[in-house]
């Protein structure tokens, strides 16, 4: 990948996170390079006929390679979960996983199938979602009263 003093150096099979707002981001794997442009493998729900705002789901999601720059100009790396899950060979396990997926619907969840599971899927073999756990520390005590209350 050319050095560019303002990104990130980036290996295959690293997660990349592009900031969206103050509470999601949007998650791919670092594929590697195909004549000079740096790919990622992300879960995206766009040219989808479904809506994402509709109970946070979308029914007609794949596996999409694109220009790295193309899904956001702004991103990091983010190998987060590497102290407590071990990161999978990219040749062996985790550029096949990638390759069997690309094309193929899936229905993308914000809370259980998102680009941060997909992506931890493929790098980890583990889906999770920080950003998700994050918000359910800050709702299920809401929620707890709302259900000791019979309120919900």
């Amino acid at each position: 990948m050319p050095k560019h003093s303002h990104q990130p150096q980036m290996f295959p099979g690293d997660i990349v996170e592009y900031p969206r707002n103050k509470y999601f981001s949007h998650f791919g794997v670092y594929y590697g390079e195909r004549d000079g442009v740096p790919y990622v493998a992300h879960l995206t729900c766009r040219d989808s006929d479904s809506q994402i705002p509709l109970f946070g789901r979308a029914m007609k999601s794949e596996v999409k390679l694109d220009p790295v720059d193309l899904v956001g100009k702004k991103y990091k790396v983010n190998n987060v979960l590497d102290g407590a899950f071990p990161p999978r060979d990219f040749y062996s396990l985790v550029k096949p996983a990638i390759d069997d997926m690309l094309g193929r619907q899936v229905t993308f969840d914000i809370l259980f199938h998102n680009s941060e599971h997909q992506a931890t899927l493929f790098r980890y073999g583990v889906k999770k979602s920080e950003q998700v756990e994050l918000i359910y520390e800050h709702i299920m005590p809401a929620w707890k009263k709302l259900f000791e209350q019979k309120k919900l």
